[in-house]
């Protein structure tokens, strides 16, 4: 049980200038206030402020991720602060790198500290500087250019600093004369491979004793390749459904948009809105709710418009239909399908994420008959093993015939041992990854790095992009039942909080603890359908 601390964390100063980077005020003050032809505000500075790429520093369960595992792992303290940092604190890890220092994330001068040098560096996030800084060096894309592997050139002339974005005839003495960086078209700022340098990423693994089992990387442990997964799909570059990663997480705006408030040059179409939409609406809610204790000066209304964008981009991820029910005697059969249709597996990411089916029964009296995927008011799922017990998992199902059984969509991370582990850097390989495959994902063909695991490699009807899955019950023999499906989406799944929460006696794991159980929003609906059989 945890104590209800509250973090107390500074705000940090977004107007910062150093060699190689500046704060995201030296970039909003011309690109905010501006709008598409629809008169949509499209403010570059609004729009990603109350993102996760801006608040990845802020993320309380990121924080209380590192210091659970530095926790467990001490002698890797130094791989753990390194690796932890690259992508979420991008600016801080390269600034103290080109300048040959060492640094810590935690602890009373790390670089969440106010007194930290490199502190605004750090909470800016993943913020302008950085991603428009970042060179095509020839390895986006390969192992050499992902995990966090990113190329930001050092230069003697701050004026020489690249701004590379999506358009060939930048005009560019105004902001070079402004904020000393020279904007230049940048063709990879479009592309894939550019989201693939933080969005691949393997990560080492440790035997029982703490041990390196490998120190070649290309048997690391997947700990997400969302690029990979896309690669594999007819979202890829030349497939049927072709679409880059900013294609739908960075839609474009209607029309033309003059791109600033002060030498701004012509107004341009197409042009990618900084929304960075995803899904982790839960983790917004509490950085809006606990802006103060965080030190977000973010307005509540820019996360509520995020969270709005994000739940209705969450609803365009899949689709469940219920394709067929028939009645015959008490037996009530019911087949249901669920149709992925983003381009990598859903859901994708770091593997605290699950997606699941509610599936409910009701009579012409409106009681339930049959239900199977019920969410108590703590996050967990009624029947799901890794809710009663983190050492195990639930089984990937073609029928479901009980209530405690549960078709959950997810990746169960294992030891080398073959046990069930929540903590990074144990895991070896996948114990279960059953998670919705996109369009065109051929499981027979898959690399061992997106493979499918568990008992999903055998079901023939999940495959395609799409899993079908039967539910056989018991009901009485006659009557007329409402037979309802949905789908539904955690980020942060009960199970894994769990094991997470046995360190509760590390300060960075209560005051997540406390913030988690205060929030009373932890799933979404992404898909749903009901229908009436007599």
């Amino acid at each position: 049980t945890g104590t209800g601390a509250l973090p107390d964390r500074a705000e940090h100063d977004n107007a910062f200038e150093s060699a190689h980077y500046a704060g995201s005020a030296e970039c909003t003050v011309c690109h905010d206030h501006i709008s598409d032809e629809a008169d949509n505000d499209v403010s570059i500075g609004r729009d990603w402020s109350a993102s996760m790429m801006a608040n990845s520093t802020r993320d309380p369960y990121w924080i209380a991720k590192v210091a659970s595992e530095i926790n467990k792992h001490p002698h890797l303290k130094d791989v753990l602060n390194d690796t932890c940092s690259t992508c979420h604190a991008p600016m801080a890890n390269d600034e103290a790198k080109k300048s040959g220092k060492t640094f810590e994330i935690l602890g009373e001068n790390g670089l969440i500290s106010a007194s930290n040098e490199y502190f605004n560096h750090t909470m800016e996030g993943v913020s302008c500087t950085f991603c428009h800084q970042m060179a095509d060096n020839g390895l986006m894309g390969t192992i050499d250019g992902v995990s966090g592997k990113f190329f930001v050139e050092q230069y003697e002339n701050e004026d020489d600093r690249p701004a590379y974005g999506q358009y060939a005839d930048p005009n560019g003495a105004y902001m070079v004369a402004v904020s000393n960086f020279n904007p230049q078209y940048g063709s990879h700022i479009s592309t894939s491979e550019s989201c693939a340098v933080c969005h691949d990423l393997r990560t080492p693994s440790l035997d029982e004793e703490g041990q390196l089992i490998t120190d070649v990387e290309e048997d690391f442990f997947p700990e997400q390749m969302v690029y990979s997964e896309w690669l594999h799909s007819d979202y890829a570059t030349g497939g049927t459904k072709e679409k880059t990663c900013q294609n739908c997480h960075m839609p474009k705006a209607e029309g033309e948009v003059l791109l600033a408030t002060e030498g701004g040059g012509d107004p341009r179409t197409g042009f990618s809105k900084h929304t960075f939409l995803g899904a982790n609406t839960v983790m917004q809610t509490i950085l809006k709710n606990y802006r103060e204790e965080l030190g977000i000066s973010v307005e509540p209304e820019l996360f509520d418009r995020s969270i709005a964008l994000n739940r209705e981009f969450l609803r365009t991820a899949a689709d469940l239909q219920i394709v067929a029910t028939s009645l015959e005697g008490n037996k009530l059969t019911t087949s249901i399908q669920i149709t992925n249709q983003t381009g990598h597996k859903l859901p994708s990411g770091y593997p605290s994420r699950r997606v699941f089916v509610h599936f409910v029964v009701t009579n012409a009296q409106s009681e339930v008959v049959f239900e199977s995927g019920k969410v108590n008011s703590d996050g967990s799922i009624v029947g799901v093993a890794t809710d009663k017990d983190t050492s195990q998992y639930e089984s990937h199902y073609n029928v479901i015939t009980a209530a405690d059984q549960v078709q959950v969509y997810e990746a169960i991370m294992g030891t080398s041992d073959g046990d069930v582990t929540h903590t990074l850097l144990r895991a070896n390989r996948y114990l279960k990854d059953n998670r919705l495959l996109p369009s065109g994902f051929d499981k027979e063909t898959a690399s061992k790095d997106i493979a499918v695991a568990g008992g999903a490699i055998e079901d023939a009807n999940f495959a395609h992009g799409a899993d079908v899955v039967h539910y056989v019950i018991d009901v009485p023999a006659s009557g007329t039942y409402t037979v309802a499906a949905e789908l539904r989406y955690q980020p942060l799944a009960y199970g894994h909080l769990q094991d997470l929460f046995k360190s509760v006696a590390l300060k960075e794991v209560d005051e997540f603890k406390t913030m988690f159980d205060a929030t009373t929003m932890k799933t979404e609906t992404i898909s749903s359908d009901v229908t009436v059989v007599n």
